[in-house]
């Protein structure tokens, strides 16, 4: 497999977007990815998605998306896997790119979810969960995190309030970031006073929806200069994809040996790690998949970054700040960012380029070389981790 370089990435604001449809949300952060790369085409579109079947009654999101962006004719699909989509997304562009299949590859996720009902968006994001023996009970998605964040205050005995800086974490990083969608301080007060969804999960444990695309561009590594000469110009550093892994676990959280630790988390990042010859040590950011603030606290400790039921204590000692031993959801994560949910895994990796490049603003980590961004789909079944890394400047 040839190794990958990023070399374009655009997105839109995350926000409700009342007047953009699906197809025009997807091709303002792909005409920006391929701007930013200075290209006009690419060999293959990949679309990370979730719910445009359901909520925006369209589906062939491939070819709809590369017919409205100019490139009828180009290999285009919809890449579908619940909350994972964006990163799943990627991940076959990887493959398809690294295999020698395809030269070039624009690889994007889009999610439009703000005009259907809070009821409808509601329903079809439970889709993400077992429809057999889940979503029949009526529990909701929120109801499930709420279930495996009850069992983790029983059983290490932190408080909710403990949890709050993920989220106060998380605000502060948005402030800096335009493309976020809120834009406000929290405090611990704040957060205790939120209004309870699921006990114990709050307004300020969980992350918003949004309409939404990220894109990014690419290509092989090796053929970044030689055959992309509009990347010579760039006096800035190329950024290779050197770790991609994927895994997954039982859908019903009811039916893993232990609902408290993200098993296929735990399988992609030692995987990923292996491919990039590093260990958590050697990483200097995670854009974390923080739906909720307890799936932060577990993707930390599978990952290698907190032992197990001790990942509350990074948020209280500062440690996941843009200064601290892990930062995480350094422009803001999906809490105050926001989850348009199939386009959450590219708008993670947008981020990751952004810090790697050392455009982040506020929020820029000093010297940041590696970075690690992991995506999931549902409560934990599939669950896709990427490592990037800054190579020299052009």
């Amino acid at each position: 497999m040839r190794q990958i370089a990023i070399i374009g990435i655009g997105q839109s604001p995350v926000t409700e977007n009342w007047d953009q449809s699906i197809r025009e949300i997807a091709g303002e952060a792909i005409i920006a990815a391929l701007h930013d790369a200075g290209l006009t085409s690419a060999d293959g579109i990949f679309i990370g998605n979730m719910l445009s079947g359901q909520l925006s009654k369209q589906e062939n999101l491939g070819a709809l998306v590369a017919d409205w962006v100019g490139l009828r004719g180009q290999d285009a699909v919809k890449v579908e896997a619940a909350c994972g989509s964006g990163a799943a997304a990627l991940r076959l562009g990887i493959m398809a790119v690294g295999s020698g299949e395809l030269e070039s590859a624009i690889v994007a996720g889009v999610e439009k979810m703000t005009e259907t009902k809070g009821a409808e968006t509601t329903s079809a994001l439970a889709t993400a969960a077992d429809a057999d023996y889940e979503v029949i009970q009526g529990v909701t998605f929120v109801g499930l995190n709420a279930l495996v964040m009850q069992r983790y205050l029983h059983e290490y005995g932190w408080r909710h309030t403990d949890f709050a800086p993920f989220s106060i974490n998380a605000h502060a990083n948005a402030l800096h970031n335009p493309a976020a969608r809120l834009h406000e301080m929290i405090t611990e007060q704040d957060y205790q006073r939120a209004r309870m969804i699921a006990e114990p999960i709050n307004l300020l444990d969980a992350s918003p929806i949004g309409d939404g695309a990220a894109a990014v561009v690419i290509v092989p590594l090796e053929d970044v200069r030689r055959k992309f000469p509009s990347q010579a110009g760039l006096k800035r550093r190329n950024i290779r994809i050197s770790g991609s892994a994927s895994a997954t676990d039982y859908l019903a959280v009811h039916s893993r040996k232990d609902p408290l630790w993200l098993a296929a988390a735990e399988r992609s990042t030692r995987q990923a790690y292996a491919q990039a010859g590093i260990t958590p040590a050697d990483v200097d950011f995670f854009e974390l998949h923080d739906a909720f603030s307890i799936m932060a606290a577990l993707s930390l400790e599978a990952c290698g970054f907190a032992e197990r039921g001790q990942a509350p204590r990074l948020g209280l000692d500062g440690e996941i700040t843009i200064h601290g031993s892990i930062p995480i959801a350094t422009r803001g994560g999906l809490k105050a960012r926001g989850h348009p949910v199939g386009a959450t895994g590219i708008y993670q990796i947008v981020e990751a380029v952004q810090q790697l490049r050392g455009e982040a603003g506020a929020t820029q980590i000093e010297n940041a070389q590696i970075g690690m961004a992991q995506n999931i789909g549902g409560s934990g079944a599939t669950i896709i981790t990427h490592i990037l890394e800054a190579d020299r400047v052009n």
